[in-house]
């Protein structure tokens, strides 16, 4: 049995169980959820990639976990937790809120209250000092949620990532201080 790692209103956040690998890469690996992250990826890549979610969840008790809707359990997508593991940049090992929605589920508030929860967790279960959020410049609805989420850019913490290319380059950086968690939070749900 898979835990939960936080409920919403209407959303179940919740650890990578059977199954839930091939349901993400089949529901997720289309053009327009990958057209921000490289890509529509191969199979080995996607492996790679939830490997490294499985070793968040076993050395930091945090990953994205995978977002389920409360009414009828549909896998939405991923919203959560990890530490910063992008090449270039000074922020290694620090804690980012992600979140990576299916089509279906684009418009309708649930990346938002999954982040929001997500921050919830860093900062009063964590201890995080601070979160990051990481993108790309041509990524505006991200952006968009980034600074609904009361976030602020720190061009001052932008970087190359020598895995992508220009496409993809340079990664811009969002973040919010642990003490700034409340009141931006109040006027995110409000």
């Amino acid at each position: 049995m898979t835990r939960i790692a936080v409920e919403t209103d209407r959303l179940v956040l919740r650890e990578w169980g059977e199954g839930d690998s091939d349901r993400f890469y089949e529901a997720m690996n289309t053009p327009a959820v990958m057209r921000h992250l490289g890509g529509v990826q191969g199979r080995e890549v996607w492996d790679a990639a939830k490997a490294r979610l499985d070793g968040y969840q076993r050395d930091f008790g945090h990953t994205f976990w995978i977002v389920e809707r409360k009414g009828d359990g549909e896998l939405l997508g991923f919203c959560g937790l990890k530490r910063v593991n992008a090449e270039g940049t000074s922020l290694t090992g620090q804690f980012e809120v992600g979140w990576r929605l299916r089509e279906s589920a684009w418009g309708q508030g649930y990346a938002k209250e999954a982040a929001i929860a997500s921050l919830d967790l860093a900062f009063d279960r964590f201890g995080a000092p601070y979160v990051v959020a990481l993108t790309i410049g041509p990524n505006e609805e991200s952006q968009g949620l980034m600074k609904r989420l009361g976030m602020v850019r720190r061009q001052d913490l932008d970087f190359d990532d020598p895995r992508w290319g220009p496409a993809m380059n340079p990664t811009i950086v969002y973040s919010i201080e642990a003490a700034e968690w409340p009141a931006a939070r109040q006027r995110a749900v409000g």
